[in-house]
């Protein structure tokens, strides 16, 4: 298990566009994958979950990674949050 805390900054924090992007590539790995906030915990390949959290810009949160592939859906979970979904 890894985790790592990181802030949103992408101006309108986890809305639907970029939600739908960070489930998606997040379903591509075989591992679990929980982004946790201070109030939620919910599954980061479910877009409903994540769009639930209502997770804005300035939030922390903590991805973590359970299993074979963690440490490669961390790095790209991490990218994706600190490009701030630009590149995608």
């Amino acid at each position: 298990m890894i985790s790592k805390k990181v802030v949103i900054r992408n101006s309108e924090g986890l809305h639907m566009r970029p939600a739908a992007v960070f489930a998606e590539e997040m379903g591509r790995f075989g591992c679990e994958i929980t982004i946790k906030t201070e109030n939620d915990e919910v599954n980061a390949k479910s877009l409903l979950s994540i769009m639930t959290a209502c997770i804005k810009c300035g939030t922390e949160i903590e991805i973590e990674c359970i299993g074979s592939d963690e440490s490669e859906a961390m790095e790209k979970a991490v990218s994706l949050i600190e490009s701030e979904f630009r590149n995608v």
